[in-house]
C-alpha cells in the first residue's frame, strides 16, 4: 500500500515538473553555460596568441617595452577575470568586459605602433599571427552574439506563464546579456 501510495506520488511529481518545464528551463539553462563556455574558449584563443606576437614584436621593435608590457599586464589581467556561468551578475559580466575591453585596447596600441616598422609588417609570423588574432576577434563577436540568443531565449522561457510561477522557486534566474561598453554608440574621432 505504502509502495503504490510513493509511486503515485512519483508519478505525480515527475508529471508536475513536465507540466511546469522544469526540464526545458534546466536544457535551456545548460545552454547558456556550454556557450558562455565557448565564449570563453574564443577569449582564450587570443589570449595565447598574445605572448608569440609579443615575442614577434619584440624582436623588431625593442625600444617599444612600454607598450609591450602594457598588452602583457592586460593579458594578464583579462585571463583571470573568470565568470561562473551559475553566477552570472550584471556586475561579473561588467568586470569581464572591462578586462577584455582593456586587453583590446592595449592591442590596438599595439597595431599603432607596428605601423613604425616596415620589416616587422613583411614578416611572415607577423603577418600569420595578425590573421589569427584578427580571425579570432571575429569568433568573438560570433560566440557572444550566439551567448546573446540562447540567453534571450532561457530568459524569455522562464518569463512566460506558467514558468515564470516555477522558475523562482527552482532558482531559475534571469541571465546578463553581453552589452556593448559606454561610448560605444559613438564613432571615434579620427585626426590626422
Amino acid at each position: 500500500m505504502k509502495r503504490n501510495i510513493l509511486l503515485v506520488l512519483a508519478v505525480a511529481a515527475s508529471l508536475f515538473l513536465s507540466g511546469c518545464g522544469y526540464n526545458k528551463m534546466v536544457s535551456l539553462q545548460e545552454q547558456v553555460s556550454s556557450q558562455w563556455a565557448q565564449v570563453e574558449n574564443v577569449y582564450q584563443r587570443r589570449a595565447d596568441l598574445i605572448p608569440n606576437l609579443v615575442n614577434t614584436v619584440k624582436g623588431y621593435a625593442e625600444h617599444e617595452q612600454e607598450t609591450l608590457t602594457q598588452v602583457i599586464e592586460a593579458r594578464s589581467k583579462a585571463t583571470s577575470v573568470k565568470v561562473d556561468p551559475g553566477n552570472m551578475t550584471p556586475e561579473a559580466i561588467q568586470q569581464f568586459n572591462q578586462a577584455q575591453e582593456g586587453l583590446s585596447s592595449a592591442l590596438s596600441r599595439l597595431m599603432v605602433v607596428i605601423e613604425r616598422y616596415p620589416d616587422l609588417k613583411a614578416n611572415q609570423n607577423f603577418l600569420d599571427l595578425q590573421a589569427q588574432l584578427e580571425g579570432t576577434e571575429n569568433r568573438i563577436a560570433v560566440e557572444r552574439m550566439k551567448f546573446n540568443e540562447v540567453t534571450q531565449a532561457y530568459n524569455s522561457y522562464i518569463r512566460q506563464f506558467p514558468q515564470l510561477i516555477y522558475s523562482g522557486w527552482f532558482g531559475f534566474d534571469k541571465k546578463q546579456y553581453f552589452e556593448a561598453q559606454p561610448g560605444a554608440d559613438t564613432a571615434p574621432e579620427v585626426q590626422f
